[in-house]
């Protein structure tokens, strides 16, 4: 062999200084147990080549060439025990039988395997045989080798490790490869400072890493919405000369955006023009979103105005974003006035544009301009969607226009859309609003026929259509059904079933629903309580309300000018006009017009009134 012709002296020249002979000392199988995770020596002193360094670089070389990996444990068993990691980083250094990469890498991994509890890797070791890997071509292995020395390192940790990747470098041609790979690997294991740390140690060694790694940084950076960071670090790539593109200004800008972060984002914004691009329309639209959402209107109308400057026309987006900022605002005047513009300028409003419009229109009440709206979108050859539909089925149920929001439900169906859990519940809050309960609960059957699950709002609607009609009985027994599916009701739901009872002197099960919301959690309010107040005192149960008022203030539920009237007009009813003043008096109350005059009312019927004249 080739390999043999090379002379014990040449050999010597080229390996590096062994360590000293504090560091040569082996370590014991129960020792290296107990040791940290990384087997770090003292600082080696470089001393005279040892001579059998070369020797066991040669038994090394050939065992490992003539043995297969199951049998190296045996041909090792005499010189493991003396093997050292700098014998390792020379074996992958110098390489002296020329094996091949993968022969290399296999014993590598052999000697850190739980069996070899006499030998630990350093730091040293790993980076040099992930420099070797990479020159080899070897980049899934290196990645693997990686991530051990990340993992094993941990947070912050990229100061130490680049340095010994920098230190074990020596003349190879790996370095773009394996300080990506360092970055990836710190990404991968969610240590994302410790990436932009090696980026920055790199900058500083001129070595250039791939901008596909400087992205894979801004997107962990994004899912962990560190926005300043994102921001920071993209202008570190750039002012690195890395390409700026118009396309990740925008996704920044969009991001930013919809974290409400509009600062940054109108930085990011101005950043476009610094970097020698230009702003598009959707950079324009972008911004003007970001603002418009906040409610900031007036920078949205700037920015258009800038956007027409700069010789980009507004386009759909740009209006719908501007109609909907208006409709939220309620300026429909406004929004009709920017319509009409828009169709000047030969621009063909989408279906977004109008559903906004005339959901701006039903919220207002002017539900005869949003069938107008409707009737020029079909005109404009555009098809509804649900929304739309489901947004004029609302402003007409609202309206008490029951017919025609049933005529549009049909019409919808013929389209082939089908009705949802919203089209649904509105018609029947509408229906119930309107006393035909038994249109909602035809809706009620309609929708458990489709396999729609009825939600709290259809609930708590069909509750209070029968409430209205004083079906308390079947109010409460809705209400069972609703805790039965797994909802649970308000407390204006239980107020309403409660009042109902009240109203019918049912006290006791007004009482129970009463507990029956404090078992489940709810803390009823004052409105709760002054309407079985009320029953109490109608009933003329005074003890009763008294013990509830004292309830109401243990567990503190402030009462209203409400609760004390209650009282006081029963306690004037009554003739107890001494509980009166105790009531006056205990809780400072200030009475009002009405309380006034039937409190002095009371007093000039009561027969110490009249003795006293």
């Amino acid at each position: 062999m080739a390999a043999k012709n090379i002379s014990r002296t040449s050999l010597r020249r080229r390996l590096p200084p062994p360590f000293n002979s504090h560091y040569s000392t082996a370590t014991s199988a129960a020792e290296a147990t107990k040791t940290a995770v990384w087997y770090t020596p003292p600082a080696p002193r470089f001393n005279p080549i040892l001579q059998d360094q070369d020797t066991i670089l040669t038994a090394l070389s050939q065992a490992i060439q003539n043995s297969p990996s199951k049998s190296l444990q045996v041909s090792l068993k005499s010189l493991l025990p003396s093997l050292k990691p700098q014998h390792v980083i020379n074996l992958i250094s110098l390489n002296p039988y020329s094996l091949s990469a993968s022969s290399l890498f296999s014993f590598f991994t052999w000697l850190s395997s739980p069996g070899n509890s006499t030998f630990r890797h350093t730091l040293h070791s790993y980076c040099t045989m992930i420099h070797f890997l990479c020159t080899h071509q070897m980049f899934l292995e290196a990645k693997s080798l990686l991530e051990v020395v990340v993992s094993r390192k941990g947070k912050d940790s990229a100061s130490d490790v680049f340095a010994v990747i920098l230190e074990t470098k020596g003349t190879q041609k790996s370095d773009i490869y394996v300080f990506s790979g360092l970055m990836t690997a710190y990404l991968d294991s969610g240590f994302v400072l410790d990436a932009i740390q090696c980026f920055r140690l790199a900058k500083k060694q001129k070595f250039r890493v791939p901008f596909d790694t400087c992205r894979k940084v801004l997107e962990h950076l994004m899912k962990l919405r560190s926005f300043k960071l994102v921001w920071g670090f993209y202008k570190e790539i750039l002012e690195c000369g890395y390409p700026a593109s118009l396309y990740f200004f925008n996704i920044l800008m969009h991001r930013f955006c919809k974290g409400e972060e509009m600062r940054l984002a109108r930085s990011v914004f101005d950043g476009i023009r610094r970097w020698g691009l230009r702003p598009s329309d959707v950079s324009f639209n972008t911004l003007i979103n970001g603002y418009v959402r906040l409610g900031d209107l007036d920078e949205g109308f700037r920015l258009k105005n800038a956007m027409q400057a700069s010789g980009i026309q507004p386009d759909v987006y740009t209006y719908s974003v501007l109609i909907n900022g208006m409709c939220r605002e309620r300026r429909m005047d406004d929004a009709d006035e920017l319509l009409n513009e828009m169709l000047d300028n030969g621009l063909v409003p989408n279906y977004v544009t109008y559903t906004t419009l005339i959901d701006g229109h039903c919220k207002n009440g002017r539900v005869d301009l949003a069938m107008e709206l409707y009737q020029q979108m079909l005109n404009q050859g555009l098809v509804p969607d649900l929304i739309t539909y489901n947004t004029l089925i609302n402003g007409l149920c609202k309206k008490g226009d029951l017919k025609e929001a049933r005529y549009r439900v049909d019409e919808m169906s013929a389209k082939g859309l089908k009705p949802d859990k919203i089209t649904y519940t509105t018609l029947i809050d509408g229906s119930c609003k309107e006393g035909d309960l038994e249109n909602a609960f035809k809706l009620k059957e309609s929708m458990i026929k489709d396999n729609i699950a009825l939600d709290d709002v259809a609930y708590t609607a069909l509750i209070s259509g029968l409430c209205q009609e004083g079906r308390g009985v079947d109010a409460e027994r809705m209400l069972r059904e609703m805790l039965s599916v797994g909802l649970k009701p308000d407390d204006g739901t239980y107020t309403m079933i409660i009042n109902d009872f009240c109203k019918k002197g049912d006290l006791k099960t007004a009482s129970k629903l009463l507990r029956e919301m404090q078992r489940d959690g709810h803390v009823p309010s004052v409105v709760t309580y002054n309407v079985l107040m009320n029953g109490y005192c109608k009933q003329g149960q005074m003890k009763n309300a008294n013990m509830l008022l004292n309830a109401m203030l243990n567990i503190g539920v402030v009462p209203d000018d409400v609760t004390y009237n209650i009282l006081l007009e029963w306690y004037c009813k009554n003739g107890n006009h001494e509980d009166v003043s105790n009531l006056r008096s205990a809780k400072g109350l200030i009475l009002d017009y009405a309380s006034y005059t039937l409190f002095v009312g009371s007093l000039r019927k009561a027969p110490k009134f009249h003795s006293k004249r």
